[in-house]
């Protein structure tokens, strides 16, 4: 699939209004990634009637005796961090009946194409219990290209198990600019045993995490002829006199929104947000809910 423009993909399926309004919720992640100064360091100049005191470099002003400032240059450009699960369970399908990795690259791309866009630059952490795969910030259509089919080509259901916090902690220890992080997994990550993670790069990064929704063996079981759905090591077979039972399908529904529920109050007790996305269709519409949230919270 190395000759499929995946950016040209999202432009053809994703309406460009849409799209651009995508891209104009980025610009408050701007601000409230590069607050203070985390900008580059630029020149000294004297202190002016209305300039921010903070900036006073004391040791500069003792020595000329007048107040002198630090002036910084402004970093323009935002850079985003693609984290993705490449776990075997990525391989399954998701509650629309299609792939979850599918959805998981078309949301990539969707990030991609948007950051691009503003000219912003893209990296990325992919990877597994087994295995890693990391691409430093770029901005370019070849490049971003590249990288998204690099990912494509990463999920397989032969793939090693999912563990995110293996990209999680590459991401901590080699990312050190200040970045907005896009975690893509499935609905039951991150759990209570990243917590600790979590909180580490939410320190240092501005978070957020789109969940892919799990299909249900339900799906096939209410049909008039019952179908298998598939699962990444055998089939998920419900009896039909099961997937027919009232009692049973509530129960099914309260415990998979319980689950949901659990994920999304950890998540929400680090101050992170997340969506849920079932299918590229549904994939811009809750990342862009996912950005208008996160920006409330700045």
């Amino acid at each position: 699939m190395s000759d499929i423009s995946r950016l040209a993909q999202v432009r053809a399926h994703v309406e460009l209004p849409i799209l651009k309004r995508a891209a104009g919720l980025l610009e408050g992640f701007h601000r409230s990634i590069f607050k203070g100064h985390g900008q580059d360091f630029d020149d000294l100049s004297l202190y002016s009637p209305g300039d921010d005191v903070g900036d006073i470099d004391w040791k500069s002003s003792a020595r000329a005796g007048i107040p002198i400032i630090r002036r910084f240059a402004q970093q323009s450009n935002l850079s985003v961090v693609l984290v993705a699960d490449t776990g075997r369970n990525m391989a399954a399908l998701s509650s629309a009946g299609v792939s979850k990795h599918e959805v998981a690259v078309f949301l990539a791309s969707i990030v991609a194409y948007v950051a691009r866009d503003r000219g912003d630059r893209v990296a990325l952490v992919a990877g597994d219990s087994e295995r890693i795969l990391q691409r430093p910030p770029r901005a370019s259509t070849q490049d971003l290209e590249v990288m998204l089919n690099q990912l494509d080509a990463m999920y397989s259901v032969d793939a090693p198990a999912s563990d995110i916090a293996v990209p999680l902690d590459r991401l901590l220890q080699s990312i050190t600019r200040r970045s907005l992080v896009i975690l893509l997994t499935d609905e039951v990550r991150p759990a209570r045993e990243h917590e600790q993670l979590l909180r580490k790069l939410r320190v240092k990064h501005e978070l957020m995490v789109l969940n892919i929704s799990d299909a249900s063996p339900f799906v096939g079981a209410r049909l008039k002829k019952p179908v298998a759905v598939s699962d990444v090591d055998r089939p998920l077979n419900m009896p039909r006199y099961l997937g027919g039972s009232a009692k049973v399908q509530k129960q099914a529904a309260e415990y998979i929104a319980a689950q949901r529920a659990e994920t999304t109050d950890l998540l929400q007790s680090n101050a992170i947000v997340n969506v849920v996305v079932d299918s590229p269709q549904d994939a811009i519409i809750r990342f862009t809910a996912a950005v208008r949230k996160q920006k409330h919270m700045n």
